[in-house]
């Protein structure tokens, strides 16, 4: 799935690089249902990458049986500096009866962007209140809870090497300018300790904190289960969430966000519950009926739409 609108940019070198991995692929793989699956995903990356704006970004779910191979490609197509992270989602619970190996358990996400500046959102999950207890027990006398940050610079720097109210800094010296740390004590946001041995910290107030930022470990959005709302029996469907979480991070309202292998809609759901523009393919009749049928008992509201 694409998010960013379409933008046609003409370019060999992403067909030939393709080309030339596709090649040595076969050379070591030999031709077989393997090889025949990548030569497909190959063009359709190349498409995919040629019809992305400059800030638009592709995400690329898949299973273990592949996931490395299309790595591989992901970097000829896109160049191994546009790729951001793997990301590891749980989609299913322990598999009780495998005995010879390891149960499979996740799936495989790789985000790879157009360019070096993709649209980009960071999110953010609420903290627990376990999360809270730990983090934030510091109350400062008007109640509000915070945590503190340490203020010593990671390198050396001789020109943040200053005293401030008889703290000296680290021998690296501050983080922060001697204006930045006056204005921080005039807000009351610096954490003095008692004894002139020790160093200012910085104060992080809970109220003031976004939660907790998503890293690319994905296990708080559960599969689809027999009994979800959601559920349309689709063998391949993926939780909305699941997608609502990828389109908020790196598209913005009235995007366009291009599915080619759409199967029951779940992106083109997502995207029009969010006011995104989307265009939704597969080749299956069955899919594109599905989307017909229940896009409109899917959306509450009425949406921009392909």
């Amino acid at each position: 799935m694409v998010s960013g609108k379409a933008l046609i940019e003409l370019r060999d070198s992403p067909y030939q690089d393709a080309a030339k991995m596709l090649d040595a692929m076969v050379g070591f793989l030999g031709k077989n249902p393997m090889t025949a699956y990548l030569a497909m995903m190959a063009v359709r990356l190349v498409e995919l990458h040629r019809v992305l704006k400059p800030t638009g970004s592709l995400y690329l779910h898949c299973d273990p049986t592949a996931s490395h191979y299309l790595k591989i490609l992901l970097d000829a197509v896109f160049g191994a500096r546009q790729f951001h992270n793997e990301i590891v989602w749980k989609r299913t619970s322990s598999h009780g009866n495998v005995s010879a190996n390891y149960g499979d358990v996740t799936d495989t996400i790789f985000y790879f962007s157009k360019s070096g500046s993709p649209t980009w959102h960071k999110p953010y999950v609420p903290l627990t209140d376990e999360n809270i207890k730990k983090k934030y027990s510091n109350v400062d006398d008007d109640g509000r809870r915070y945590t503190t940050r340490d203020l010593r610079n990671p390198g050396v720097r001789p020109n943040l090497h200053y005293e401030y109210k008889g703290y000296k800094p680290h021998p690296n010296g501050w983080s922060i300018s001697r204006e930045l740390m006056e204005k921080y004590d005039a807000e009351g946001r610096l954490y003095f300790p008692n004894s002139k041995d020790g160093r200012i910290r910085l104060k992080l107030y809970l109220d003031e904190s976004k939660g907790r930022a998503i890293q690319n470990l994905w296990d708080d959005i559960p599969p689809i289960n027999s009994q979800a709302q959601e559920r349309l029996g689709y063998p391949t469907q993926k939780p909305v969430a699941l997608l609502e979480r990828i389109l908020t991070a790196s598209s913005n309202p009235g995007d366009v966000v291009l599915d080619p292998f759409c199967g029951c809609g779940t992106t083109v759901h997502a995207a029009q519950k969010l006011g995104r523009q989307w265009i939704g393919i597969d080749i299956t009749h069955l899919a594109i009926n599905l989307i017909e049928t229940t896009r409109p008992r899917r959306n509450s509201r009425n949406g921009p739409a392909a």
